[in-house]
């Protein structure tokens, strides 16, 4: 069952650039001025898995009647009435503006589902954003990065959220035992690296073609399986290795195919060879799972090539915390695609891990652990003043993501920001998924009256 979605929102917030990833193809002109788009245009859109009408409009703008703004608002309008679900667009790097809040109570009375869409949130400069289109009031909004294609995966699941009869999973998977659809699992790493065959293993079956030579896997592929009574996606890839020595056009795309896979997974696995752990590629691979806020799991395959002191736990442990610190106690597993062994306990971590990345912490208690951390370790003084936190939440999950507010907070440092992680994730149990951490100053409710003064 196909459906359409209206890109919507004020001038120049990224709604072409986000319909031309959608479509796959630079279709909307873009350019940095306001108002290039006018005419409403309408392409055939991919996400995930999800097939579907996208409607690119004109930038909301108050206007008079009659005028060329007003005719284009009036493309827009039509967009929002025939669309089954409204994307609107906010630029997460300047934040909620009074345009923004105005036209979402008009997308609002259209009596449509409504997901906002903060763009730009690349970086730090755009979590912010992020987090106050909460008061617009349409629940948790999806940040993301047309421009680059981060967070991509959010936005799938908030469609499927808001449209679950029109992105019902067709009936061949097998559903979980609570109801929710297959947990989607990325297996990735490098040439060679067993990732076939440890699928293959998994599944019972020679569902993919193995052998020797590397890179035999180039398109990722995606399987079914139930475990325990739980349904998985497996998401077989194309070995990765550095952007410097990939030369072939072939190769290039099934490496954005695995990319692509990466983006839309839950959890991740990443294979290495036990014989050759921790090579440049492997943490260049690890780093960019964190970056697109997946869940991981690290695998040594392999192990039964490898010595017994190099598969112990506590070797492993240490070597992993080491190079990996910004997901400090991700799960490592050792394990032989080829043989079966450690598998069982692979799947467990996948639902481990996946339960974690989930994971929502009450306020109450949030704030508990703040005024204990902020009691043992005060933050540094800047230029002689007192950094004071006010409170932390936690807007979204998948990953954990925090938002705290302080009276200053660009002038926290970022051995601060690491110490509240780290005890975040210590205090209420969080291992190796990552989290998000956005600083916001406090509303000063003094500045308005200094202003009148004034």
């Amino acid at each position: 069952m196909t459906f359409s979605a209206a890109i919507v929102g004020r001038p120049n917030v990224g709604k072409s650039t986000l319909f031309n990833r959608l479509v796959g193809k630079r279709i909307a002109l873009v350019d940095d001025r306001p108002g290039v788009t006018r005419d409403r245009r309408e392409g055939r859109a991919k996400l995930g898995d999800l097939h579907f009408t996208a409607i690119d409009t004109a930038g909301f703008e108050e206007a008079e009647a009659g005028s060329l703004p007003a005719r284009m608002r009036a493309q827009t309008d039509i967009a929002v009435r025939d669309a089954d679900v409204v994307l609107l667009v906010i630029d997460s790097r300047v934040g909620l503006t009074p345009l923004d809040e105005a036209f979402a109570a008009i997308v609002r009375r259209s009596g449509k589902p409504v997901i906002v869409v903060a763009n730009k949130s690349e970086g730090r400069a755009g979590q912010v954003g992020a987090a106050e289109a909460f008061a617009l009031g349409f629940g948790e909004p999806v940040a993301l990065s047309a421009e680059h294609g981060e967070g991509l995966s959010d936005l799938y699941d908030a469609v499927r959220a808001a449209l679950p009869s029109q992105t019902e999973e067709p009936s061949v998977a097998p559903r979980a035992a609570e109801g929710t659809g297959p947990i989607r699992v990325a297996v990735v790493g490098r040439p060679n690296a067993g990732k076939s065959t440890l699928v293959n293993t998994l599944l019972g079956d020679d569902r993919m073609l193995t052998g020797p030579e590397a890179g035999i896997t180039r398109d990722a592929i995606a399987v079914d399986l139930e475990w325990k009574g739980r349904a998985f996606r497996l998401y077989d890839t194309a070995g990765m290795r550095r952007r410097a020595k990939i030369t072939e056009k072939l190769e290039k795309l099934s490496v954005a195919d695995a990319l692509e896979a990466i983006r839309f997974a839950e959890v991740v696995v990443l294979l290495m060879d036990s014989q050759a752990p921790f090579e440049e590629q492997d943490l260049r691979i690890a780093d960019l799972v964190v970056r697109e806020g997946r869940a991981l799991v690290v695998v040594m395959n392999k192990s039964d090539l490898a010595s017994r002191g190099e598969m112990a736990g506590s070797k492993l442990r240490r070597e992993i915390d080491h190079w990996l610190p910004q997901v400090a106690g991700v799960p490592i597993v050792a394990a032989s695609g080829l043989h079966g062994d450690g598998l069982d306990r692979l799947m467990q971590e996948i639902v481990a891990a996946h339960s974690v990345w989930n994971k929502r912490v009450p306020t109450s208690g949030l704030n508990r652990w703040l005024a204990e951390a902020v009691a043992a370790h005060p933050p540094p003084a800047v230029s002689g003043r007192r950094i004071k936190i006010n409170y932390i939440t936690q807007p979204k999950a998948r990953p954990p993501s925090f938002v705290l507010f302080s009276s200053r907070a660009d002038a926290i440092p970022e051995q601060y920001r690491r110490y509240l992680v780290n005890g975040l994730r210590e205090a209420f149990n969080m291992p190796g998924t990552p989290i998000r951490l956005m600083l916001r100053e406090k509303d000063n409710p003094f500045e308005g009256r200094a202003k009148k003064k004034g």
